[in-house]
């Protein structure tokens, strides 16, 4: 089994029942809730408990000193690779151990910046997040914030987090077929569903991160060649694809133990676990990402000091389900009939949009 046997008791303050027109859909199978999301209450426990956990937020200097390493792996690889093709045996080997490994790694990275826990200056953030995000071959840190930040600030709800699945996406991909379709492809799920979901304002440093990006891939492909340039993309595909670390995308938020049927009635406000830790050994290549609770109880809080956060309210944290392996998460996704995509839970309302906000280099940045 790769889930704990616990349920964790605390899931939010109930909210008033309403009727709702998307679960009254026969076709839908989302868990739909009326209750608060668990985090923001649970912070507030453990902040009463444990007073000193605040003492854990700020910036890790350590985070600058780690992308640039790994932003500089990716380049002498990607020089390594340049002349070989890319259906070769090394080059294939070279991009899914080393380069997908590596690109989640900066996924992760952009995602703690993300949060200003890399420097204590906000545009320093920014302009970081661009830096780490040349590797992967593609701009997309500036985007990634605002729909980020809103995902933490609205978490399941409808047409506001925008790591939810889509009606759509869930229906059509029902399946066994269909899920390893969406495990082989998350990568692209994940980076066209926001802009299907909502729009966010283009920015100056969104116009920044593009510039960055396209001139970063001309001054490989002229240098390099073109090969050095495909081996970062095929490393940014694979890191979401079939790959060990991709587990993480799917292990954080989907429902893996089986819930009674009244759990999809919302009246009943069944407490359904939606966030789930990790807590083995790929968390050394991810930034502690697997500590997904811990996150999202206090995302000021970086990636080094999450364990800490663990130890110190353990009696928080020690009865949640929990997942003990990304491989199996990725391997029950796709053959357990009882997981799918449908496993999410969702809200109607609540939550708050967090714009991409202004970019100003010699000012502060919303």
């Amino acid at each position: 089994m790769s889930l704990t046997a616990t349920v964790a008791s605390d899931h939010g303050s109930p909210l008033p029942v309403k009727p709702s027109k998307t679960s009254s859909n026969a076709s839908d199978h989302f868990f739909w809730s009326y209750t608060e999301e668990p985090h923001r209450t649970r912070r507030q426990a453990i902040i009463k408990a444990h007073p000193e956990v605040t003492k854990l937020c700020g910036h890790e200097p350590l985070t600058k000193y780690i992308v640039l390493a790994v932003v500089t792996l990716q380049i002498i690889c990607a020089a390594y690779l340049r002349h070989s093709s890319v259906l070769s045996g090394r080059f294939l080997l070279i991009s899914y151990i080393i380069g997908a490994t590596a690109n989640q790694n900066l996924f992760l990275a952009i995602h703690e910046i993300s949060h200003n826990l890399a420097f204590k200056s906000p545009t320093a953030n920014r302009l970081f997040a661009v830096f780490a995000n040349l590797p992967i071959g593609l701009p997309y840190s500036a985007s990634f914030r605002p729909y980020h930040l809103t995902h933490h600030k609205s978490l399941g709800v409808d047409g506001l987090d925008t790591d939810l699945p889509t009606f759509i996406e869930a229906f059509v991909l029902d399946s066994i077929l269909g899920k390893a379709f969406f495990c082989t492809f998350q990568i692209l799920f994940y980076a066209i569903r926001p802009m299907m979901v909502y729009q966010i304002p283009i920015t100056c440093l969104h116009v920044f991160n593009v510039v960055a990006q396209v001139a970063f891939d001309i001054l490989l492909v002229r240098y390099l060649g073109a090969g050095a340039l495909a081996y970062l993309i095929m490393s940014s595909f694979l890191a979401g694809s079939l790959h060990p670390c991709a587990g993480h995308f799917i292990a954080e938020h989907y429902v893996f133990d089986k819930q009674p049927l009244s759990a999809r009635t919302p009246s009943n406000r069944v407490p359904i676990p939606e966030t789930y830790s990790y807590y083995g050994p790929l968390n050394m290549l991810t930034y502690n990402v697997g500590y997904h609770n811990e996150h999202h109880d206090f995302p000021a809080i970086p990636w080094s000091r999450l364990p800490v956060l663990h130890e110190t309210a353990k009696e928080f944290y020690a009865d949640l389900l929990h997942h003990r392996s990304w491989v199996w998460v990725i391997w029950q996704f796709i053959w357990d009939k009882e997981v799918g995509l449908w496993c999410r839970v969702k809200r109607e309302t609540g939550g708050k949009k967090v714009g991409a906000g202004r970019f100003n280099p010699g000012g502060s940045t919303r």
